[in-house]
């Protein structure tokens, strides 16, 4: 049996979470908006002028939010309520805006539209442990830096269970059951939240919710394998002659072991199942025509926690084209005749070089001749006319 103290049952009670201080107003969540501090009763705005990058990590964090992500005056508006007096002065480092200090501000006036609009990320601090994948398991939640079982009231753990699943983004809840009492966070929901930051908690000793979703197995994945070995993808809408044989197959990650593939085609009425081995199946189609050409999808089944689960993989369309022999043939007679236009331009390109070599080597010839005559010419005018009849009487 479990006893507890009333010392640690008042320790319970006073450490829970402090009183709201600060808020976003105006946002899409819990985590923007225009922010606003509690004074005297009533909320007032903060002018930009007294905020600064410090203090906004500090507002993200007191409202159980990630790190600061835009930090801009007027943009969710002005609010109609008064506007903060003072100036904050944290250092970044303090859990609550309560925790800073605070000074008397230099101007008492804040110009219209300067109220100081503040964008926090989303955190990630659900989730579900001990279920073999995201969307089963025990409720945790991250806080003051560890992570927390989350607990329930009988009557409330059905709308905890929604608002788990609804922001994990794993579908609608299956089932929910509630464990061993254990020191945590009690959390009280409507169902209708998007988040559990938005219902009500506090620290106490409450039975740990174990919660199991609908989207519990991952999606399959779904490929298309041809003759020559390659693999194609459901996105990459792969096409496949006549005549030839191909193979789809459906896989999955290894969350648990068993189950079924389901190979749906939208082109009829025709459906095949096999067990799943290894986490896979494959599906052959020996001969390839026309009525294979449509949209094909895996659905994986599995009993898992006494439910049945299913998972449906992306659509791959598959296209039925003609035999590839005339492919062949144009594709040869395209190789020829890049062939023959090459050959073609080499010799274009090369008998014009032969050809100016030859005019070269003539017209070399031609200057040498024409140099010996001139040369015999300039010899016979200085011999004179005796000397050139001897000359020719000689010759």
């Amino acid at each position: 049996s479990l006893t507890v103290s009333s010392t640690k049952l008042i320790e319970c009670s006073t450490n829970s979470f402090s009183p709201e201080s600060v808020r976003l107003v105006g946002g899409a969540g819990l985590c923007s908006g225009r922010v606003e501090v509690k004074s005297y009763q009533s909320w007032a705005s903060v002018c930009e002028a007294d905020f600064d990058r410090q203090d906004a990590e500090v507002v993200c964090r007191d409202v159980g939010c990630g790190a600061p992500a835009a930090l801009q005056g007027g943009l969710y508006g002005e609010g109609e309520g008064q506007t903060w007096d003072k100036e904050f002065q944290c250092k970044g480092k303090e859990s609550l805006l309560l925790d800073c200090d605070t000074s008397d501000r230099e101007n008492n006036t804040c110009l219209p539209g300067n109220a100081v609009g503040l964008t926090c990320s989303e955190p990630d601090d659900v989730r579900l442990v001990g279920g073999g994948c995201r969307c089963a398991g025990g409720v945790e939640w991250y806080d003051q830096g560890e992570w927390r079982t989350v607990g329930a009231s009988d009557w409330k753990r059905r709308d905890v269970a929604a608002v788990v699943c609804r922001q994990l983004g794993c579908g609608s809840t299956v089932s929910e059951l509630l464990g061993n009492t254990t020191r945590g966070i009690r959390v009280s929901c409507s169902g209708f939240e998007s988040s559990l930051r938005e219902c009500s908690r506090s620290y106490d000793l409450r039975p740990g919710l174990t919660v199991i979703c609908s989207d519990l197995l991952v999606q399959p994945d779904i490929f298309l394998t041809d003759p020559m070995g390659g693999v194609f993808r459901g996105h990459q809408e792969p096409e496949m002659f006549r005549g030839y044989n191909f193979t789809i197959t459906c896989s999955t990650q290894p969350q648990y072991p068993g189950g079924s593939f389901l190979l749906t085609f939208t082109g009829s009425n025709r459906t095949q199942t096999q067990p799943a081995v290894n986490h896979s199946a494959a599906f052959l189609f020996p001969a390839a025509d026309d009525s294979h050409q449509g949209n094909y999808r895996c659905v994986y089944d599995n009993y898992v926690f006494s439910h049945n689960f299913s998972s449906e993989s992306e659509l791959l369309s598959l296209t039925i084209t003609a035999s590839p022999l005339p492919a062949f043939i144009i594709r040869h007679v395209v190789v020829l005749l890049i062939l023959l236009t090459s050959i073609t331009t080499i010799y274009l390109y090369y008998k014009p070089t032969r050809r100016q070599k030859r005019v070269n080597r003539v017209s070399s010839m031609d200057l040498y001749v024409n140099a010996m005559e001139m040369v015999s010419l300039s010899s016979r005018a200085e011999a004179g006319p005796g000397e050139e009849r001897a000359a020719q009487g000689t010759e």
